[in-house]
């Protein structure tokens, strides 16, 4: 029978008696990083290039000069294979453990030092009503609060804060998504997830971090795992013209078609944005290829790795 065990430092322990020092860097300070995976019959999709990007962001933000990922792989699969989780969500968060950040600042020996804290967590896979997929959903502008000369904008930090307010007013307006925008009035994401448009058969989406043009300012945009997979898939799948670029609202307004892609949902279909209708209101076609490609490369990949 599954159970609710979490993954805390090489150890799997109930949920209930997991237990993390009040002195941890990300309690104290939010230093750490996170991902969410999905888990489809058992397997955690796309775990390396999630691992990568984790990898990535430790390194350019200086928790970690080099994380061995080996040993968070086999956390993950550990997590899912002690629980038999067949569908879930996983949450892999790595902090900087109970490190004094003060006393290193000062050029003070640290009190205490550890190795970072790790835990994998599994949920319930988070996602839309089927009806969502089919009707699609309204998203609400929130404004620019993406900050590119933030060096921690476009990595999974702990501090989500921010993302989760504007979530937050977007449900109490009726909403199912909050699009952030850059400080420049350009399109950047959604609060949890990346957008997507599609205009005159072509897929465009806001440039993400890694993906800037040389001497431009760094994109404080996430560039989304699965959103990855889309993008792969709607070039290299269905033929279609795929564009990196800045983006208005008057591009998302004008849109043919709009998309929100994560692990959770895979990808979701906007067909309204406030009061103005997306696509005549309707999932288009793109979108619907985009949709069923996903879901056959999900089949694809839990077959593999099965």
């Amino acid at each position: 029978m599954p159970t609710d065990d979490v993954f805390l430092n090489g150890t799997m322990t109930p949920a209930t008696d997991a237990r993390v020092s009040l002195a941890d860097a990300g309690l104290t300070h939010a230093v750490g990083l996170f991902e969410t995976l999905a888990v489809r019959s058992g397997v955690a999709l796309w775990l390396d290039e999630h691992l990568d990007r984790l990898a990535g962001s430790a390194r350019e933000l200086g928790l970690a000069e080099s994380l061995d990922v080996d040993p968070l792989r086999d956390a993950v699969r550990q997590t899912v294979t002690h629980n038999g989780l067949a569908d879930a969500r996983l949450r892999l968060t790595v902090t900087g453990g109970t490190l004094s950040l003060l006393d290193a600042a000062r050029g003070r020996s640290p009190r205490v030092q550890t190795r970072p804290t790790v835990a994998v967590v599994p949920g319930p896979l988070t996602g839309y009503d089927e009806k969502y997929y089919e009707q699609g959903i309204t998203a609400l502008i929130h404004g620019p609060a993406a900050n590119p000369f933030d060096e921690d904008a476009g990595h999974k930090t702990l501090n989500y804060w921010a993302r989760l307010r504007s979530l937050r007013r977007a449900a109490a307006a009726g909403a199912g998504e909050a699009i952030w925008l850059n400080v420049t009035n350009h399109l950047a994401s959604g609060a949890v997830s990346n957008l997507m448009l599609v205009k005159d058969g072509a897929v465009l989406t806001p440039i993400a971090r890694g993906e800037e043009v040389p001497e431009a300012l760094r994109a404080p945009v996430l560039p989304g795992v699965t959103r990855g997979v889309v993008l792969r898939l709607a070039a290299d799948g269905l033929g279609l013209e795929v564009k990196r670029k800045m983006l208005s609202v008057e591009d998302l307004l004008e849109a043919d078609e709009a998309v929100l892609t994560n692990s959770g949902w895979g990808v979701l279909p906007v067909t309204k944005v406030e009061r103005r209708e997306i696509g005549g209101g309707k999932v288009g076609p793109v979108t619907r290829s985009l949709t069923d490609a996903y879901a056959a490369e999900v089949r694809r990949q839990t077959a593999a790795d099965a």
